[in-house]
């Protein structure tokens, strides 16, 4: 194994230790296929580099009250709003910079790296998460136990075959086997997932939809065009930090967004937060949504 394999695996098994309960050491020679001595190597590793490792009857995690370290959460992980930010202030170094070369490499390789789940996401869903992540790279069907709807407000087991993941991991796209169309499914609303032997069967079926600037999910997004005053603008970009893609200047007090929605909740509650300061261009559909709105909040 090379020193950077090893490294990754390392750094995996750390990851994994960053937890509440605690992980057993043939539990993570098996996850991680390697022997139970080089477990045992590898949290001497950690001890000697600063981590305090807690041993509460045969299960090791990482003790954080005496670990002289940061959370791992926010060593390793970027949010996509934060990436976002980030790449922005990176790329505004000349092009011929080198440190503009290794910052773009660092930033790249660590928000694709799926594996940091296991610390980004709450640590009752991250076990749920990881299942999802090879159920997906395996592309097999899944069962989503006793999922809580929202809508349907029931409890019951789905069958799944998982798509994709919304931003952080709270949602999941799946097709739906059992009702055939593709929904979002909250990975804080599973009370487990069990990864099925039967692979996928309606792969062409699989569809994403889009999550829009204001977090909004959906299979049809709307496009909107809207005008913002200065206030707006900036409380936009503040709030809702991808918005700035799709903002053109039209002077120094008037801006423009064009961009798709997902609905108009998002939009609609951002615009009635600043009657006076928005101005809806399009489309009339909006402008009747927010007057509705607007109707309601007066009677």
């Amino acid at each position: 194994m090379s020193d950077q394999a090893k490294f990754q695996k390392m750094l995996e098994v750390l990851l994994l230790l960053d937890c509440q309960y605690g992980r057993t050491i043939a539990e993570l020679s098996e996850r991680f296929e390697i022997s139970q001595r080089t477990v045992y190597r590898y949290l001497d590793t950690f001890k000697h580099v600063g981590f305090v490792i807690e041993n509460s009857n045969g299960y090791f995690k990482i003790d954080k009250e005496n670990t002289t370290v940061q959370e791992i959460s926010s060593l390793l992980h970027f949010s996509e709003e934060e990436a976002f930010i980030l790449s922005k202030a990176i790329h505004s170094i000349d092009d011929n910079d080198e440190l503009k070369i290794k910052l773009v490499k660092k930033l790249y390789s660590l928000y694709d790296f799926d594996r940091v789940i296991h610390a980004i996401a709450k640590k009752e869903e991250s076990e749920n998460i990881y299942s999802l992540l090879q159920a997906i790279k395996q592309q097999k069907q899944v069962v989503l136990q006793s999922y809580k709807s929202g809508n349907s407000k029931n409890i019951r087991d789905r069958i799944v075959e998982p798509i994709d993941f919304t931003i952080n991991y709270t949602g999941v796209w799946c097709y739906d086997v059992e009702d055939g169309v593709n929904k979002v499914f909250k990975t804080s609303r599973i009370k487990q997932v069990i990864l099925l032997e039967s692979s996928w069967k309606f792969k062409p079926k699989h569809k994403k939809g889009i999550i829009d600037i204001f977090r909004m999910q959906s299979f049809d997004p709307v496009h909107v065009s809207l005008e913002l005053s200065l206030l707006a603008y900036n409380l936009i970009i503040e709030e809702y930090p991808l918005s700035e893609k799709y903002i053109t200047k039209i002077t120094d007090n008037l801006y423009r967004l064009e961009c798709e929605v997902g609905n108009f909740l998002g939009v609609g509650r951002f615009i009635l937060g600043l009657l006076g300061e928005v101005k809806i261009i399009e489309p009339k559909t909006l402008k009747d949504y927010v007057q509705e709105r607007l109707n309601t909040y007066k009677g």
